[in-house]
């Protein structure tokens, strides 16, 4: 027996290899079976190169054996094995890479999948035992050799006895803390659930024997304990078979395992990509939103293999914030990973992979609005309000590439349309896109405003969420056509002819005007009377870039500090109440403040704003029916 210590440098590599690259203890396993594919990839690729056509993948596997007595969990292999020189070449030596070595001699070998790169995986298993024991024997060899390691201490390399070729990796694992409960790593169900998460796609089974319960034979209801040997990992994954090789149930069984969605989604998108970074991506678009989804818990990113492994659980970099909802995976032979293959060294192959999947997932959206309405409106339905962030939020870089998957509840039929739908029915002498904002589309449908604009034949755009008008205010335009808001006091339908009385007789009613904007107070920037109402008395519309419902909005926020839209008091110049006020200025100018302040009350009740003191205008509003 030969005591030895480590070839690399010293005490604190190793333990920084234990204790500080990885982020999880359970990766320890992912790497240890990662390794033993590997082994079992040279032993194939080796028998294709000399022409040993008698082995084939099915011969290959993967062996996890736990006992609990002993604390020891076991990892086991048919796949090339190492001589003694390899042991101590591979193991001995901290971060070097026999996989690595492979990989580059074999380079031009067609379908050379070798997962290791950096020599470090298999010391993660030092995070969870205190002795690690590795048996190997080389294809070829008449002799095994034995490799045993405490950790940084060093190691030993013996001869002992093995049947077959292949590796066998032994784990004492800690006794447990009070901080860490090491025996978990014992029992079998953790051990499947780690197999299932992080190397379900190994192409070699990886089996182990799973205590059970049979039905005694000859009985009905009395049961035995059993042993069953189960392979654990599902080898070949969905998304690297061919689309016509997929059926629609096996992309829905998929979904709902893999994700725990309990409908089944609205579109799949299952593709592979050759080029600067190649890669394949199997993406769900879901028929309905997590409950936690517009809320801070969500956790956006979709799940990223490379050659079969995961690597991180949620990528986050692989989605745009506005595509948040979508959910799946992408699996690359490509990625640069970093030493503890948890996350990569840089990330312009991840934004080579983002802006790919980007363009796709846009276009089967747009496929899914062209081909299928009823299910793009139910996708709409529940995430649509993040697509109208994804147009505001970075100042709008990204309103170009959403803008067309976005609907809007029309006047016309109270529908949701597109805006593309929106211009290519507008008249020849309509110019802008016109919306109102709301609670309710029956409660936009009420506004004052609404009425000149239906009875020109135009329609409205009716947008009942929070971050509609900041959406469209970004936007600005569609197809050269401007958004404008009803309720804004620039919006004029009127002739020529029409505005020059309507301006004769603000300034007429100057003096009757001011009287009503010093009895309301800052409430309005002014009051005047307008010819742009039909029945109703009165409306407010706004000035300036800030509307009544951007007001609302911002006024709801956390220390919103009142925000006030500047409002303009409008009076419909046709109806009896405004010949009521021009009396009233002659005969009682008291009471035409009165009128006023209720006047502006009943216009901030259209709007869905609060009456700003409800006492003061009941009183009066009793005092009038009074007399």
């Amino acid at each position: 027996m030969r005591t030895k210590q480590f070839k690399a440098e010293s005490k604190k590599l190793l333990d920084m290899m234990i204790n500080s690259i990885y982020t999880h203890k359970e990766i320890f396993l992912r790497e240890l079976i990662s390794n033993a594919s590997d082994a079992m990839d040279k032993l194939y690729y080796h028998s294709l190169t000399d022409g040993n056509t008698g082995l084939s993948r099915s011969d290959l596997s993967i062996r996890i054996d736990v006992d609990k007595e002993n604390r020891t969990l076991t990892v086991s292999d048919n796949g090339c094995g190492m001589t003694a020189e390899e042991l101590e070449q591979n193991l001995g030596t901290i971060a070097r890479s026999g996989s690595l070595d492979f990989k580059k001699e074999n380079e031009k070998q067609e379908d050379v999948d070798i997962i290791g790169q950096f020599g470090v995986g298999f010391y993660s298993a030092f995070m969870v035992s205190d002795c690690v024991t590795v048996v190997s024997r080389a294809f070829g060899s008449g002799e095994a050799w034995k490799w045993t390691s405490k950790g940084a201490d060093g190691y030993t390399v013996e001869p002992c006895e093995k049947a077959e070729n292949g590796t066998v990796v032994t784990l004492h694992i800690k006794p447990d803390t009070e901080d860490e409960d090491y025996s978990t790593f014992l029992e079998t169900y953790t051990i499947s659930s780690i197999v299932k998460k992080y190397s379900d796609y190994i192409r070699y089974p990886i089996r182990m024997d799973v205590p059970t319960k049979k039905l005694k034979e000859g009985s009905e209801d009395e049961y035995e304990d059993t042993i069953e040997t189960r392979t654990l990992n599902s080898m070949v994954p969905i998304w690297k078979k061919n689309k016509n090789e997929v059926t629609e149930e096996e992309y829905e069984s998929f979904y709902r395992e893999k994700f725990f969605d309990y409908e089944k989604p609205a579109k799949v998108i299952h593709s592979k990509v050759e080029g600067a970074v190649t890669y394949s991506a199997l993406l769900y678009i879901p028929s309905h939103a997590p409950f936690d989804y517009y809320t801070k818990e969500y956790e956006k990113g979709l799940q990223l293999y490379s050659s079969g492994v995961m690597i991180m659980e949620k990528c986050a970099d692989l989605l745009p914030d506005y595509f948040s909802f979508v959910r799946g995976l992408v699996d690359s032979e490509d990625l640069s990973l970093n030493i503890s293959r948890e996350m990569l060294q840089h990330d312009m192959q991840l934004k080579v992979i983002a802006k790919s999947l980007e363009k796709k997932i846009r276009a089967e959206l747009k496929k899914l609005l062209e081909t299928d309405r009823e299910a793009y409106e139910k996708f709409f339905s529940a995430f649509g309000m993040q697509l109208k962030y994804g147009v505001y939020e970075h100042y709008g870089q990204n309103k170009e590439a959403i803008q067309d998957l976005l609907l809007f509840v029309s006047s016309a039929e109270k529908k949701p349309v597109t805006l593309a739908e929106y211009v290519a029915r507008m008249p020849e002498s309509q110019s802008d896109i016109y919306y109102a904002c709301g609670e309710t589309v029956d409660k936009i449908d009420l506004l004052p405003q609404t009425e000149q604009l239906r009875d020109k034949g135009y329609e409205i755009l009716y947008m009942t969420e929070n971050v509609d008008e900041f959406a469209v205010k970004m936007l600005m335009e569609y197809e050269g056509k401007p958004f404008k808001n009803i309720c804004a006091d620039s919006i004029d339908l009127s002739t020529d002819e029409e505005k020059q009385a309507l301006q004769k007789t603000n300034e007429d009613a100057k003096d009757l005007l001011g009287k009503m904007k010093e009895a309301i107070g800052d409430g309005v920037q002014d009051v005047r009377f307008t010819n742009k109402l039909k029945n109703h008395p009165v409306c407010l519309t706004s000035e300036g870039e800030l509307s009544v419902e951007m007001e609302k909005v911002l006024n709801s926020l956390p220390n919103a500090g009142g925000v006030r839209a500047k409002l303009i008091l409008e009076i419909n110049a046709s109806h009896p109440v405004a010949q009521k006020l021009q009396s009233l200025a002659a005969s009682d100018p008291d009471a035409l403040g009165d009128y006023a302040k209720i006047l502006y009350a009943q216009a901030r009740l259209i709007e869905g704003m609060p009456v700003e003191n409800p006492t003061e205008i009941s009183n009066l509003i009793c005092d009038i029916l009074a007399k």
